[in-house]
């Protein structure tokens, strides 16, 4: 067997391979079928060294070190060559010289093998020059240095092609990474339009669809593109799962999810997105039962299992919190979804500063995973530090600005703060968003009334009870018997009514102001309004206080002490309901004495 010299150089990038018969290769187009063959043992090499996260050795593989780095022409006016420089007439742009593929003959499998794992480079230094989170190097200066030459690269690769009228023959891998990279590089529709045409071409690469679904603002947009995308059982999976992270109703989704799961029945991931619908319409105890499921077929399946983490933290479970924790934990324990489960679980024990920590240890294996920066704003948030809880929720608006929970928790924030316009202006983004949420537009009646606008706040409010009225917001509420027409179905909530009975009382309209007290009285529970009343609370107290006063005013006193004993009997500020009867008790007196005198 003779020696081999294990020092000699590697072969030339640009040097075509030996002849492999065609058969290595799959591929239908025959021109690529025999490239992919001629490179079929470099292919596996550099496929080995990407699994090996060796991304610059990967691309060196198939691509010399100069490609890409010719400066790019700029366009200049041409002036006379008489004089001083001044122009001979109108500016004359010079023909700007198109881009040049300077690219080896690859195949389209091994230059996107090539080309994305430079672009992997580019990622894999950004994290390393981030450095700590939150730290000084940590935000948007530190960029992906790999994105200008990519776009350089692709965009003369794709000129070439056209130039060939070979654009039919693209396989879609290559305006998929394009469209990726248009998109880091901020210029987003033009990036939409590259990967709309790598699912056209290829509606298999799921990763497209998802990049595809990170760049959507609005539903809007989401029924826009519906139209121009391939019909077909992905397309239909990508509708439900871009619908369930824009927050669509679980109504409107549940006829083409079920259609979904008659195709594929034994399949978690439309179960997950099952229960995402049901844990973003504030069903959760349906969506327990569904995560609960899914963790039954297949313990070891992490994904999504951290949003069952946030509902059983807001049933309180921590029984059920802890042991899906350690089971994550058993299963892999450097997963950014188990490190979020276990702070998830400090944070129900009031451990904020282990929380944070795990938080912290979740976002350096993944600093895109958006859920760890919010609930890390709220856990800072507990411990007073406004600074960086402002920092983290900032992180997730500008990576997904779809997110309504950090709009809110920054309106909350600055709402704190006494910065009541800026809080104002996040509750709206918020509300926007999740435009049938009660929470979200009384946040935004309270900002109103701080800023001494009580119109706009009783619209707020009412807005509230309308979303009260509409929506399934009750956590326990069924989706199958929702009601309609304009009957409540959660019910009027007694903290609205009475803000709204406040705000008209600002604006001097007492028999607006007495209206809705009389309401939040009766939102306690009566045959003639709601079967499941909320019973006496004290808001419901204040508001028999107040209409108290106000028939003590007019010179109902019957009604007034009538209203005061029914005080007397809830429990709610004794002191001030004794007072009140003292003083009813001697006004009637007081009338008996001067009629009978």
């Amino acid at each position: 067997m003779p020696d081999i010299d294990l020092d000699m150089p590697m072969q030339d990038a640009g040097q075509p391979d030996p002849i492999v018969p065609i058969v290595v290769s799959s591929n239908p187009d025959a021109g690529e079928a025999r490239l992919e063959a001629r490179e079929a043992s470099r292919y596996l090499l550099a496929k080995s060294l990407f699994d090996c996260r060796e991304y610059d050795r990967c691309a060196a593989v198939f691509l010399p070190f100069n490609v890409g780095r010719e400066p790019v022409s700029v366009a200049t006016p041409v002036k006379s060559s008489k004089g001083k420089g001044k122009e001979t007439g109108p500016s004359v742009l010079a023909t700007p010289i198109p881009p040049r593929n300077t690219l080896p003959q690859l195949s389209q499998k091994s230059l996107f093998l090539a080309l994305y794992a430079k672009y992997m480079s580019g990622e894999k230094r950004k994290d390393e020059e981030s450095e700590m989170l939150l730290g000084p190097a940590d935000g948007g200066a530190t960029v992906n240095k790999e994105l200008v030459e990519l776009g350089r690269i692709l965009d003369a690769w794709f000129t070439d092609r056209a130039g060939k009228g070979l654009e039919r023959k693209n396989q879609g891998w290559l305006e998929y990474l394009y469209g990726v990279v248009l998109i880091k590089g901020k210029s987003k529709d033009d990036g939409q339009k590259w990967l709309m045409k790598s699912v056209q071409r290829n509606p298999n690469n799921w990763s497209a669809w998802v990049e595809m679904n990170e760049a959507l603002d609005s539903y809007e947009q989401l029924v826009e593109i519906a139209k121009d995308v391939p019909e077909s059982v992905i397309s239909s999976i990508f509708f439900v799962y871009a619908s369930q992270e824009l927050l669509q109703t679980y109504e409107d989704l549940e006829k083409p999810l079920t259609g979904l799961e008659g195709i594929f029945p034994n399949s978690l991931f439309l179960k997950t997105q099952r229960a995402m619908l049901l844990y973003h319409s504030k069903a959760h105890e349906q969506a327990e039962s569904t995560f609960s499921e899914c963790l039954k077929i297949d313990p070891h399946r992490i994904d999504y299992l951290h949003h069952y983490s946030d509902i059983l933290y807001v049933h309180d479970a921590k029984s059920k919190l802890a042991f899906l924790a350690q089971a994550m934990t058993a299963t892999d324990k450097f997963r950014p979804e188990t490190c979020y489960a276990v702070g998830n679980y400090y944070s129900s024990r009031s451990e904020h500063e282990k929380a944070v920590m795990y938080f912290r240890r979740a976002l350096t294996l993944d600093r895109n995973f958006l859920p760890a920066w919010t609930l890390m704003g709220h856990e800072y948030m507990e411990m007073k530090n406004t600074h960086a809880a402002i920092e983290s929720y900032r992180r997730v608006v500008d990576i997904n600005r779809k997110d309504h929970k950090a709009w809110y928790g920054l309106g909350q924030t600055y709402e704190i703060l006494g910065m009541n316009l800026y809080a104002l202006f996040y509750f709206q983004r918020a509300a926007s968003l999740r435009p049938h949420d009660p929470k979200m537009w009384q946040a935004i009646g309270s900002c109103y009334d701080k800023i001494d606008k009580p119109h706009q706040s009783i619209k707020a409010y009412k807005q509230a009870l309308k979303a009260g009225m509409t929506s399934s917001y009750d956590a326990g509420s069924s989706f199958g018997s929702g009601a309609s027409g304009g009957e409540a179905s959660g019910g009027l909530s007694p903290e609205i009514l009475y803000e709204i009975a406040l705000m008209y009382e600002k604006t001097n309209n007492k028999e607006q102001a007495a209206a809705y007290m009389e309401l939040t009285m009766e939102s306690e529970g009566d045959d003639d309004f709601r079967e499941d009343g909320t019973g006496a609370t004290k808001t419901t107290s204040q508001a028999r206080m107040w209409i108290a006063q106000h028939e003590l005013h007019r010179g109902n006193l019957a009604r007034a002490l009538e209203l005061a004993n029914e005080m007397a009997q809830d429990g709610y500020e004794p002191e001030d309901t004794k007072a009140l009867i003292r003083e009813l008790r001697t006004r009637m007196d007081s009338e008996r004495q001067q009629s009978l005198g």
